[in-house]
């Protein structure tokens, strides 16, 4: 296992403090706001920790104040319900005394049921594409220094665009992308639900920018901001996060401000594995 994926295995293990109360930790990266992934992660991570015997099938959150990696997240969890089959939690996160997120999930029993899927689209193997590390260094030189290592640093997830864009002059295309992506390496527990809990960090780390593609914006233009509002998450049949999985993203619309975004997570045989949903703050300012 790399040291990045360690490291982002270890950022999930949060500590119990008391009953249905657990504490998470930020890394010490330098960015400005705790990344969304990592709380809607850590808040499955809480959720997970209260219930036996279930599987969670889905998830519905909330980004409501930027996070501060300075400081320690609280988890609370409230147990709403246990049922014969599905049980049901809410996760808020506080920080300075405060929510910031607050998180909605229920669990299933193992159950057999009609069966269908949407096929996944044909593109090329993750072997035939650039990794996206390898695209950032490459760019690293026309960068300001304060940024450059941040951009370049070696991540827990490798990614590998079906449709690069030019980072630093993004062409207006269609709101359309692929990746293929998993975990930096083989090796992760069995536990399904850590693999959960990795594909929710992972799965924010690409959405948003759909909705930006057809106005030729990114997170890089300065004017830009852009934070997460919502994402909501459906699992389902079980996968490895350490294994290529291909995410398709598409958005159909933006207005107001805000950018809706929507993606289905294959595995390498075509199986469908979790489709998401996320509407995200997108503004330009002068």
């Amino acid at each position: 296992m790399t040291e990045q994926l360690h490291e982002l295995i270890d950022l999930l293990d949060l500590e119990q403090v008391e009953v249905n109360l657990f504490r998470g930790h930020s890394p010490d990266d330098n960015w400005q706001r705790v990344f969304g992934g990592q709380v809607i992660g850590q808040a499955l991570v809480a959720a997970s920790r209260t219930v036996e015997d279930v599987v969670c099938h889905s998830l519905h959150a909330y980004f409501l104040r930027p996070g501060d990696p300075n400081v320690p997240i609280v988890y609370e969890v409230d147990r709403a319900r246990d049922g014969k089959s599905f049980k049901s939690r809410r996760v808020t996160a506080i920080q300075h005394g405060k929510q910031i997120f607050n998180l909605a999930a229920s669990f299933q029993s193992a159950e057999d049921g009609l069966a269908h899927q949407v096929e996944m689209p044909h593109v090329p193997p993750p072997e035939d594409l650039q990794p996206e590390r390898e695209r950032r260094l490459e760019l690293a030189a026309k960068l300001p220094e304060e940024v450059r290592n941040i951009f370049t640093r070696k991540r827990p997830v490798e990614i590998r665009h079906v449709q690069p864009i030019d980072l630093l002059a993004p062409a207006k295309t269609e709101p359309v992308q692929q990746v293929w992506f998993k975990a930096s390496e083989a090796g992760m527990p069995e536990d399904l639900g850590i693999h959960q809990c990795v594909l929710a960090y992972m799965s924010d780390m690409t959405l948003l920018d759909t909705c930006l593609r057809p106005h030729g914006v990114n997170y890089l233009n300065p004017k830009a901001q852009i934070a997460s509002l919502d994402h909501a998450m459906w699992f389902h049949r079980p996968f490895r996060a350490d294994d290529w999985m291909l995410y398709t993203q598409s958005s159909p619309a933006s207005s107001g401000g805000r950018g809706l975004n929507f993606g289905h997570v294959f595995t390498r045989d075509g199986t469908l594995v979790c489709s998401m949903s996320q509407e995200g703050l997108i503004r330009l300012h002068d």
